[in-house]
């Protein structure tokens, strides 16, 4: 895998495909999102990467500033942001919460198939349902995984084009979203293999 990895080494998906960079995403920056995992910028703990490099695929300990009286629900992003395989970063995970008034995320240091400790709901991402924490090339260099919040306010969607939110792809999720932006914030961490 290092020799793959080597050989992608300039591939990467593009900052500008990202949700953050979406359109109808576009909000205020006034969510302030940290973690007791990792600082803006920092490396990411091996407890969070995925089981098969060695991790234990827990999603990092999130937590953020209150979000408007308006918001009437949280949309959590987790996007590899130099994924080589496509122009588009790959969503790691996707978890949207009504109502909007949890002070954490739906589902801190959750592993993959435990139960969830919140009414919330694991969209899919690229892979399946659920965190996948990051798992990238051998050799590719580093990667930026961006954890993304969204407050939304007025009508969300419960399809896409008539499939559920929890099958629906990501890409066509996040460009379907009509509900305003009320907030947004982001805290990106790094992860190297």
């Amino acid at each position: 895998m290092t020799l793959l990895g080597t050989l992608l080494k300039n591939r990467r998906a593009r900052d500008a495909h990202s949700a953050w960079n979406l359109p109808n995403l576009q909000g205020p920056e006034l969510l302030i999102v940290t973690s007791r995992s990792f600082e803006e910028g920092g490396l990411i703990p091996l407890e969070h990467t995925r089981k098969r490099i060695g991790g234990k695929n827990l999603s990092p300990d999130l937590t953020w500033s209150p979000p408007p009286p308006e918001t009437t629900e949280l949309l959590l992003v987790v996007e590899d942001l130099d994924g080589p395989i496509s122009r588009q970063p790959c969503t790691a995970w996707c978890s949207s919460t009504r109502p909007a008034r949890l002070p954490q995320p739906p589902t801190p240091r959750r592993a993959v198939g435990a139960p969830a400790r919140h009414r919330s709901a694991n969209l899919r991402s690229t892979i399946s349902r659920g965190y996948h924490g990051p798992d990238p090339l051998k050799g590719h260099g580093p990667h930026r995984y961006t954890f993304q919040l969204f407050a939304l306010s007025g009508e969300t969607i419960s399809t896409v084009d008539g499939t559920t939110l929890d099958r629906v792809r990501p890409r066509a999720l996040l460009s379907s979203l009509t509900a305003r932006v009320t907030a947004r914030g982001r805290l990106t961490g790094i992860y190297e293999r």
